[in-house]
């Protein structure tokens, strides 16, 4: 297996820019914070040094940080201090004052954000996508403040996320009325039901089930979790290559009873039977639910043994490609507690091709960073560092 160092050399990670634009600067999915991340787990693992760290975080800061509509655990203050509160766990440096700053800003910006979700879902009005999800929505600022250790925030968060589940004018409270490219589009009629882990309802049913796990309980946690696992398994379909799920539900299909999908698309973290059996494998060990578990198991098998599934896998990304569905395999197996599933999961990624770094795209989404952080997971496991939070993996 090729090496991260030579991964990183490849995709010329090593040193910052002399300058660079706040969009790329604080982008945890494309930029600097998701490269930072990966030097992060480089040094704390023995395989690079914490001056090059400490060079990508001064190159994080070098323009004001950005905290306006649109940001989120992907995107301005919450990604940086995301990557920098990483670096301050794993490494020698604190970076207690710009620490500090960003968790205040993002402290007034959650507050702000949670009193205007809950005022729309008062008027009864359909959310967007960045009011909920993981990349720039109340799913992400909760992985963050799971991240972070805060209690108090985190739990108003999942107060939130209960309140989402409710049924909201004859649909799911997380039903949009825009497509599922953040747009509206004349082929989604009145909206959609998502089901995917980055944009879709299985991202807050994972921060639902991690943080019931970690002990962290709100009233109707449970209740709100089996509201999306039933709306699940309404749309699982059933069939001789295994259980799958749409990637989203259209008013007319809804009506119907039945999707207009064929067949599973392409298996990915972000959409896709992996991530939407991750989500529901950690809501079944969370409440114990055993007949949950065994389906996602075997869902998630089924996917990766398909050739027709594992041929639409056509890049290395961490987002949509091999990098992402190897890493969650491998993490979903070690929650599996039946041995012989476990050790057939990770046979089932290991045969998938080996994902490949390029210098096209530098960032931690869908491109070489992210590349090179699964593989050296992969490759190492130990110490498992955390990184991954922020993927809902761990």
């Amino acid at each position: 297996m090729t090496t991260t160092t030579e991964h990183a050399e490849l995709a010329g990670l090593l040193a910052p820019p002399d300058s660079n634009s706040a969009k790329w600067g604080q982008s945890l999915a494309k930029g600097a914070p998701g490269i930072t991340l990966l030097h992060t787990v480089r040094a704390a693992t023995g395989h690079g040094g914490w001056d090059t760290v400490h060079a990508w975080i001064a190159a994080c800061l070098r323009r004001p940080v950005l905290s306006t509509p649109g940001t989120g655990l992907y995107f301005g203050a919450p990604a940086l201090a995301y990557a920098m509160r990483t670096a301050a766990r794993l490494g020698p440096r604190d970076y207690e004052a710009q620490i500090s700053a960003l968790d205040a800003t993002i402290d007034r910006m959650t507050e702000r954000r949670l009193a205007a979700a809950h005022e729309r879902i008062t008027r009864l009005d359909r959310p967007i996508f960045a009011e909920y999800d993981l990349l720039y929505g109340m799913t992400g600022l909760g992985t963050h403040l799971r991240s972070r250790g805060d209690g108090h925030l985190l739990r108003d968060i999942l107060t939130y996320l209960v309140r989402l589940t409710e049924p909201l004018r004859d649909r799911p409270g997380w039903w949009t009325d825009i497509a599922p490219s953040g747009e509206s589009s004349p082929h989604y009629p009145g909206g959609h039901g998502n089901l995917g882990l980055a944009h879709g309802i299985t991202g807050p049913l994972a921060l639902l089930a991690l943080t019931w796990s970690d002990g962290i309980h709100v009233p109707g946690h449970h209740t709100a979790m089996h509201r999306i696992t039933t709306w699940l398994d309404s749309w699982r379909q059933n069939t001789a290559i295994g259980p799958w799920w749409p990637e989203a539900v259209t008013p007319a299909e809804s009506a119907a009873g039945r999707t207009r999908q064929k067949s599973p698309l392409r298996p990915s973290w972000c959409y896709g039977t992996p991530g939407i059996a991750h989500a529901q494998h950690l809501a079944a060990l969370a409440t114990g639910d055993h007949d949950r578990a065994r389906t996602a198991e075997h869902a998630l098998l089924t996917c990766l043994t398909d050739p027709r599934q594992r041929e639409q896998l056509t890049d290395n990304s961490l987002c949509h490609g091999t990098a992402g569905v190897r890493l969650l395999t491998h993490r979903f197996a070690a929650r599996t507690t039946d041995s012989t599933t476990a050790e057939q999961l990770r046979t089932a990624a290991d045969l998938l091709p080996v994902p490949r770094a390029t210098p096209t795209e530098p960032g931690l989404l869908e491109g070489a960073a992210g590349i090179a952080l699964a593989l050296h997971a992969l490759a190492t496991d130990q110490p498992v560092t955390g990184w991954d939070t922020c993927l809902l993996l761990t």
